[in-house]
């Protein structure tokens, strides 16, 4: 056999193995799911899994403006369930949840079913960052023509099919995130969005992006200006970032490197 069709045999079967692989995660992934969904909620142990999760999402859940970490507060319990099983199984590279969704720190379906709980429960912020505002008409018809089949017509997402609710949701992190899907860096990215977005230009991801970050979720699923979350009254509501490390300021113990998800 010639160097050219072993090379090419050797690449043609790495190629059906890494989709047997990639198959075998996504398969994983919901029936993990799928057995998280039966499971009846324990709010009070999705309030003490969350404080692991409060770390980096905050103690209210409305991650950071700079899009570093997402709002999850008030995000669809089957979305929230269906991304953990999906960085468990690796069917979704996030290297910073990775190991907050090992079953060491976050157990097993039961406590997947428990926090989402708590975290779809949590009123959102009154103030996610937003961005210019200077193309907003452009992102309107675009988000029409686009996105409201999936993400609805006020971006609330659809429960059923585990689909994001994206209101109120920061508008860096919906930046990075459109850009990775556009490029093909989340596995578990909806192919028909893959393939609907991929003709978008800069202009009409920033303008998209920007109209849906002003997408307002309803009144009551919103919280007065100044809300703490009561449930974690002493854990600190801001941290120092040393040589890339997050410090808790309870303890000054170096929690982990801080990299984007």
């Amino acid at each position: 056999m010639s160097r050219y069709l072993q090379k090419t045999g050797a690449v043609f079967l790495g190629l059906i193995a890494a989709g047997i692989v990639v198959a075998g995660t996504s398969e994983k992934a919901m029936e993990e799911y799928e057995a998280a969904l039966l499971k009846t909620p324990n709010l009070e142990n999705g309030k003490k899994v969350y404080e692991i999760c409060a770390v980096c999402h905050t103690p209210e859940g409305w991650g950071h403006e700079s899009g570093t970490y997402p709002q999850v507060a008030g995000q669809l319990n089957t979305v929230i369930i269906k991304q953990l099983a999906d960085i468990r199984a690796r069917n979704r590279d996030n290297p910073t949840m990775r190991p907050f969704t090992s079953p060491r720190l976050l157990g097993g379906v039961q406590e997947i079913a428990d926090v989402a709980a708590y975290i779809a429960l949590l009123p959102m912020t009154p103030g996610n960052g937003t961005g210019t505002g200077h193309d907003l008409k452009h992102g309107k018809k675009l988000y029409k023509e686009n996105c409201t089949e999936c993400h609805g017509d006020n971006g609330q997402g659809n429960k059923a099919e585990h689909i994001p609710a994206i209101y109120g949701q920061h508008y860096r992190y919906l930046m990075r995130q459109f850009e990775w899907i556009k490029k093909g860096r989340r596995r578990n990215a909806d192919p028909k969005m893959v393939k609907q977005i991929r003709r978008f230009t800069m202009r009409d991801v920033m303008a998209v992006m920007d109209y849906s970050s002003r997408l307002k979720p309803p009144t009551d699923k919103v919280a007065e200006a100044g809300w703490q979350n009561p449930d974690l009254p002493k854990y600190s509501r801001s941290s120092k970032i040393y040589g890339g490390y997050a410090v808790d300021k309870r303890s000054h113990d170096m929690r982990r490197p801080i990299r984007p998800k």
